[in-house]
């Protein structure tokens, strides 16, 4: 482990947070707040947002600037010019959190005609850091986090490279045997190996990428996907930790002075931490980027 020579610190710094309205997103957004950090919060509802930005600004005196930037995730033109009006209005761009994630158990496609799990959870973030990049880069040190999950492990077949459009799991007999779950997996698998490559593709940059497994939260994740998914998330809250708990190594890897010489980790309580054999792939995670290239360029 190595330390930075000069004492890094979230005050002052300017942050990107996607998926900042609600749960763990906002959680974080109201620590870092409190820590002094200037925020950009991305988010598809104006409303919503504005009244979240008005809460960052009241609860401390230390809280910097709170800007609202709008952005539908599962949408790439959307999402390219949030990254367009950002760059536009920010000099600098310090840390980026890729926290928006969702889960869909009937087999929805985008705009872009990309399955909407997918394109949320793994697109979304590949697109918006790659859009971002060079701006973090200018800083001579940055940092992009990624929310990941310890349900990549559902994945136990890896990516489905052969399957893109996730037909095969949402379709019979699959569908009932939890194919909607098995491809949020492979979302998270996603993240994992998304930061993995990046990692290795920003050696000697000074910007370090790190995702982490937040635990089963208490969140208002998988509402809107029927009542069956309601009271199952009803029973889960019941062994679930709070939103702060579930944030506490996402503000520790944007806070923490403690960072590792080689990024693309997995954390997991404030600790670097083993992921499953296949996000350990790298031979995988370059074919995951070079597909994702494929996918963005649509």
């Amino acid at each position: 482990m190595e330390r930075i020579d000069t004492k890094w610190t979230v005050k002052g710094k300017y942050v990107i947070i996607t998926g900042a309205t609600s749960g763990i997103g906002l959680a974080a957004a109201k620590e870092l707040a409190m820590r002094g950090a200037n925020l950009g919060i991305v988010a598809r509802n104006q409303e919503k947002a504005n009244k979240v930005a008005a809460h960052l600004k009241a609860i401390g005196r230390n809280a910097g600037t709170i800007d609202v930037f709008l952005a539908d995730m599962a949408s790439q033109q959307s999402i390219r010019q949030v990254a367009a009006d950002i760059l536009k209005r920010l000099p600098t761009v310090d840390i980026l959190i890729n926290n928006a994630g969702a889960l869909f158990l009937t087999r929805k496609l985008t705009v872009d005609g990309i399955e909407m799990t997918w394109a949320v959870n793994h697109l979304a973030p590949f697109l918006l850091t790659n859009l971002l990049l060079e701006r973090l880069k200018e800083n001579g040190h940055a940092r992009v986090i990624t929310t990941a999950s310890h349900g990549h492990k559902m994945a136990k077949k890896g990516i489905r490279f052969d399957d893109p459009s996730a037909k095969g799991l949402y379709g019979f007999p699959q569908s009932l045997l939890g194919g909607a779950n098995i491809r949020y997996g492979e979302t998270k698998l996603a993240n994992i190996m998304f930061t993995a490559e990046l990692g290795r593709r920003l050696e000697g940059t000074g910007v370090v990428a790190s995702c982490f497994d937040p635990g089963l939260v208490s969140t208002n994740f998988n509402q809107d996907n029927g009542w069956l998914a309601r009271m199952t998330m009803a029973v889960m809250k019941r062994f679930s930790r709070t939103p702060e708990k579930g944030a506490e190594t996402l503000v520790w890897l944007a806070d923490s002075n403690e960072m590792l010489a080689s990024s693309g980790q997995y954390y997991r309580d404030l600790q670097k931490i083993i992921p499953s054999q296949h996000a350990r792939n790298m031979e995988a995670a370059k074919r995951l980027w070079e597909v994702s290239m494929e996918q963005i360029r649509g």
